[in-house]
């Protein structure tokens, strides 16, 4: 054989070998994008939580000072979430600080190292970048970082930390932080919320009010509800519920004046007891109370609770005003 045919051959046996490469390196790129688990884009207005962590008392309404650690502790929450915990108590401020992470971590795949700085974590809380202001987000991130939960909603449950891991060069401030890629299944579907963030920042520094307000953003119609049954929610430490309910009289009109100031609806009422609250459905929830309103259903007389076991008459009128 000549050697012009040997190198035709030889050159057309590499092009088969680069083919063949180049098709096993596609498919092992095909397969690299479908394993990868990233959190719902959600817009930057708001901060997307799972309803889990918004109609319990995970967050809760804790009071200043020593926390209370707790040992595979069942959460008050509704009907349809359980939640056991271990760890210090998690309050409000620690629920902004985790949402900040979460809004951040969104643009790239869960497990992977998120790089963020304490200045924009701080400037996404509203907060000035201080000494003293970094040493609290210090401290919120490890107490994240120092627990374990069990949270089961909508037909999943995600055992886990809060973060998986956190890491931060004390020169830049820069922070790296991870989450655990199976924390995904609590933004299932209809399983979280968007949560208007201008809103929660109007009622900074008012655990009571931002937990209503989130509480009542992971419904799309709330139910009338007993002043009890929120005090249990929330997890409010106020040893007295005549005491919780003037609180809660405040919070409720904190949140109607920040809605207001950011074009949302919130009404409530407060009457024998029980706390009504009326709200504006948007996306997503407006879309389930048209499916709901499609769907066929044997009257009743009762509007069941279903979240937390209560019922009101469906007869009893709705009364704005304070």
């Amino acid at each position: 054989m000549s050697a012009v045919p040997r190198l035709d051959a030889t050159l057309a046996w590499l092009r088969e070998r680069t083919e063949e490469a180049n098709a096993r390196l596609r498919q092992s790129e095909t397969q690299n994008v479908r394993n990868v688990v990233q959190l719902p884009l959600w817009p930057e207005p708001v901060r997307a939580v799972p309803n889990g962590f918004l109609r319990s008392a995970l967050f809760g309404v804790v009071k200043k000072g020593a926390r209370r650690y707790v040992e595979r502790e069942q959460i008050a929450a509704v009907d349809g979430v359980q939640i056991l915990y271990t760890g210090q108590r998690l309050d409000q401020a620690d629920l902004d600080v985790y949402v900040s992470v979460l809004h951040a971590v969104r643009l790239q795949a869960l497990g992977s190292q998120c790089r963020i700085t304490s200045y924009a974590l701080l400037k996404s809380l509203g907060k000035t970048d201080t000494g003293k202001n970094r040493a609290t987000l210090h401290a919120r991130i490890t107490r994240l970082r120092a627990n374990a939960v069990e949270v089961r909603q909508g037909g999943h449950t995600y055992i886990g930390g809060l973060i998986a891991r956190a890491a931060k060069d004390e020169e830049t401030h820069e922070w790296v932080i991870e989450l655990d890629a199976g924390l995904r299944s609590l933004f299932a579907g209809d399983q979280f919320t968007q949560v208007q963030w201008a809103v929660r920042r109007e009622l900074d520094a008012q655990p009571l009010a931002q937990w209503l307000h989130g509480f009542y953003a992971s419904h799309a119609a709330p139910y009338p509800m007993r002043v009890e049954t929120l005090h249990r929610l929330c997890g409010s430490e106020a040893n007295e519920l005549w005491k919780f309910a003037q609180t809660l009289r405040k919070a409720l009109e904190a949140v109607a004046e920040a809605s207001a100031a950011h074009g949302e609806g919130f009404d409530y009422a407060i009457r024998d007891g029980r706390v009504a609250v009326e709200k504006e459905a948007r996306g997503s929830q407006r879309r389930h109370l048209a499916r709901k309103a499609r769907a066929v259903r044997k009257p009743s007389r009762l509007v069941p609770f279903q979240q937390v076991g209560d019922a009101v008459p469906a007869s009893r009128p709705y009364r704005s005003g304070r």
